[in-house]
């Protein structure tokens, strides 16, 4: 990576992912977590303030060391012990069936093999495991999306390879997990192009 992705976008992505409009998202995506805990794309800790106390410990897994770095005050004063485990989610460290529940908030889009990264975080997950997830993709309007694929070259270099038409149902699906509830919609204050969400918990089966 150069200078740009290394020590800019972390700095970017902070301030574009810690708004007012996120953190109810945040809060609402935390919410359910409990027991042993892997979280994809920790960034700098903004989900740390919304661990609920049924959590016991979260395995971050993290590639900017920038943005670990910018963490530091939030893992610190966390009542939850918070330990970086890996820097690629799509070769996770882990043991087959070693979480019980995953997070993933805004990641999706930026990670290169996105599918290969959710085929292991439905590995590492027990089974019914739960990857908690709220995500920007594919819009549900044609619209939408038409404007999407004209901005999504430039998004992508300005904002670490992120990427505006995942479907981020699709993928889940394709990886082997079960998405029974989820929320699509655009998020308030946001031009759709970038705010199309989709929010919910992805259950690995039992079998």
């Amino acid at each position: 990576m150069g200078f740009y992705a290394e020590r800019i976008v972390p700095r970017v992505v902070e301030c574009t992912c810690s708004t007012t409009v996120a953190e109810p998202l945040r809060r609402r995506v935390c919410a359910d977590l409990l027991g042993s805990v892997v979280e994809i794309g920790f960034g700098s800790g903004l989900n740390v303030a919304h661990y609920p106390p049924a959590v016991d410990s979260v395995v971050a897994v993290e590639p900017s060391d920038l943005a670990w770095e910018l963490a530091e005050r939030r893992r610190a004063g966390s009542v939850v012990p918070v330990e970086r485990g890996g820097t690629d989610a799509q070769v996770l460290p882990f043991d087959d069936d070693t979480f019980d529940t995953a997070l993933s908030t805004w990641t999706m889009c930026t990670i290169p093999d996105v599918a290969a990264a959710l085929r292991e975080a439905r590995r590492v997950l027990k089974p019914g495991g739960t990857l908690h997830f709220v995500e920007h993709g594919l819009a549900p309007d044609t619209r939408v999306q038409r404007w999407q694929r004209r901005v999504e070259p430039l998004q992508r270099t300005l904002a670490g390879g992120c990427h505006l038409t995942r479907d981020v149902p699709a993928l889940l699906r394709a990886a082997g997990f079960d998405t029974p509830d989820l929320d699509v919609f655009y998020m308030r204050g946001t031009p759709k192009m970038f705010g199309a969400t989709t929010l919910g918990a992805a259950v690995k089966p039992r079998c």
